[in-house]
């Protein structure tokens, strides 16, 4: 009997043990999210996510945005947190999500009146794609990147101006993609500069050529012609060579591989005919230095223009 009694009354301490644990752990979970203990309504977590993207805890936000469509996709709040959370995504550099819900978005509410913003955002979610830690706290060359995120990045922000050119996103959106054509147009010189290095004559100056057809008024124009004239005079085409350099001389004097006459400075970019022997056989392993690339940026792109030295006549 006394045994029984005993049996029930450890029975009815831990029940109680496990009652008192389950109410810590909820209590915990409401305190983790930003929930006032016990609530977890649909305002609750609301305001709780808005309190959370106010002081920028992005991580707590989503789990809120997200909780809040989650238990009511009906609500009074369902489209707005849905709008948040492309934001809060983006903000916790989770862009890939970011790109997820806006498509949601669009695909859900196609004539919302803000439909634009979530053009906007997966334009500016690809913007920012593939800067890492390192590249968003320290100087890093953007254009040598791999230029897929860039494309997209473009193609989302002309989704936005070609469907709400009125938008009042649509300002900053045709800034961003001004930067992103200067930056993908640099991005074939610099591939038309690895060609040289690898004596690939013919697809550096083809590289060049698509920069001039294709991305014409960008800063990247006159290296492309550059490359063109060393180009077609390595593979031994005058005609060619004489076209793209008159274009280059009546359009860009001041271009770094003209000498101080004005002739073309062949020897501005020796490609692999510049190399040693070694460098050669090794294939770069045990000679590094690489010959001085087609890169006037700095004379040409207001961007790289830190020496804020004037610009050239053509420029101007």
């Amino acid at each position: 009997m006394i045994e029984r009694r005993a049996m029930q009354t450890w029975k009815m301490l831990w029940l109680a043990l496990v009652s008192a644990i389950l109410v810590a752990c909820a209590s915990t979970d409401d305190s983790e999210e930003g929930l006032p203990t016990g609530s977890r309504t649909e305002q609750a977590f609301y305001e709780a996510a808005q309190r959370q993207l106010r002081t920028g805890q992005w991580d707590l936000a989503v789990r809120n945005l997200r909780a809040l469509e989650d238990n009511f996709p009906f609500g009074n709040y369902a489209e707005q947190a849905q709008l948040e959370l492309i934001y809060a995504y983006y903000r916790n550099y989770e862009n890939d999500a970011a790109i997820a819900a806006a498509d949601r978005f669009i695909r859900l509410h196609p004539q919302h009146r803000n439909v634009d913003y979530a053009y906007y955002m997966k334009g500016l979610s690809s913007f920012t794609e593939g800067a890492g830690l390192f590249e968003r706290f320290l100087p890093t060359d953007m254009t040598r990147r791999d230029p897929g995120s860039a494309r997209e990045s473009f193609a989302y922000f002309s989704q936005l101006m070609a469907r709400y050119p009125e938008s009042r996103y649509a300002v900053d959106a045709q800034k961003r993609m001004i930067h992103l054509r200067n930056l993908l147009a640099r991005y074939e010189i610099h591939v038309a500069n690895y060609y040289f290095k690898r004596g690939a004559y013919l697809a550096a100056a083809n590289r060049g050529r698509y920069v001039v057809e294709n991305f014409q008024q960008t800063p990247a124009v006159p290296d492309a012609l550059a490359v063109m004239v060393q180009g077609y005079h390595l593979l031994e085409m005058p005609e060619l060579e004489a076209n793209a350099l008159s274009v280059l001389r009546n359009n860009y004097p001041n271009h770094p591989a003209f000498n101080t006459d004005g002739t073309f400075n062949y020897n501005y970019y020796k490609g692999a005919a510049g190399r040693s022997i070694v460098h050669r056989a090794t294939l770069g392993l045990f000679e590094k230095s690489d010959p001085r690339g087609f890169d006037s940026r700095e004379l040409y792109n207001p961007e790289y223009n830190r020496d804020e030295t004037p610009l050239p006549p053509e420029l101007l």
